[in-house]
């Protein structure tokens, strides 16, 4: 029985299926709140201890998806050249409003984790949860943090992100795409980057942009900022 599903397509056929799961459920309820991806993890979870499956080998098995996200993110630079003519008139604005939010970003991080009172480590390992994973964990890792605290704050920021982002966009009265942009990928990277190309092709080229310029940005400012006020 295990050999019939221990293997790469029931791993494959696990992820897709929770994530059309997910989906599915989101139309159904209409409720932003349920996510695909906050749906598909537990169900994932559940599977894969109900059925005594290692984690080890449902992530080996989906090797293949994690190549594919490779090419899916160079696929941002289509848009990017679709919408250059736009990046290029508001090019200085985007770059000032990354370095303000990524500074701002690191700030609250260092007000919060002072006003409840955290450790150090904590400080540490929340302050890069505004730019991608991969990013957010070496830079985590290199200033003294906790690389799967940091993962974990990092996809909690990009779904709250996700899923509130457009909300707050609208009760802020905020109308131009290229704000509209910036604010879901410095604040939300990836997950907010999915949300804001369904908002429009503007809003999805800047976010995929701002994701970049935020991870330079940020591993920039992290050690400085640690160096001033730690």
């Amino acid at each position: 029985m295990m050999e019939l599903i221990m293997n790469v397509p029931m791993m494959l056929v696990l992820t897709v299926g929770a994530y059309l799961l997910g989906v599915w459920v989101r139309k159904k309820s209409g409720l932003a709140l349920l996510h695909p991806f906050i749906i598909s993890i537990p169900v994932i979870i559940s599977v894969l201890k109900v059925m005594d499956i290692p984690c080890s080998f449902y992530m080996e098995s989906n090797a293949m998806i994690d190549f594919l996200l490779g090419p899916c993110v160079v696929s941002l630079g289509l848009v990017l050249y679709d919408n250059r003519e736009v990046i290029l008139k508001n090019l200085a604005g985007i770059a000032s409003s990354v370095v303000v939010g990524s500074i701002v970003g690191v700030a609250s991080v260092f007000l919060l984790c002072r006003l409840f009172g955290l450790s150090d480590m904590f400080l540490l390992s929340l302050e890069p949860k505004s730019v991608t994973t991969p990013i957010a964990m070496d830079v985590s890792e290199v200033i003294g943090g906790n690389p799967s605290l940091t993962a974990v704050s990092v996809v909690l920021c990009g779904f709250v992100g996700a899923v509130l982002g457009p909300l707050v966009i609208k009760i802020s009265g905020v109308r131009s795409s290229v704000a509209k942009g910036l604010g879901m990928g410095c604040a939300s990277h990836g997950l907010g980057t999915a949300r804001a190309i369904e908002m429009g092709a503007v809003e999805g080229a800047v976010s995929g942009l701002s994701i970049a310029l935020m991870g330079l940005v940020t591993a920039v400012v992290v050690p400085l900022f640690n160096h001033l006020f730690i």
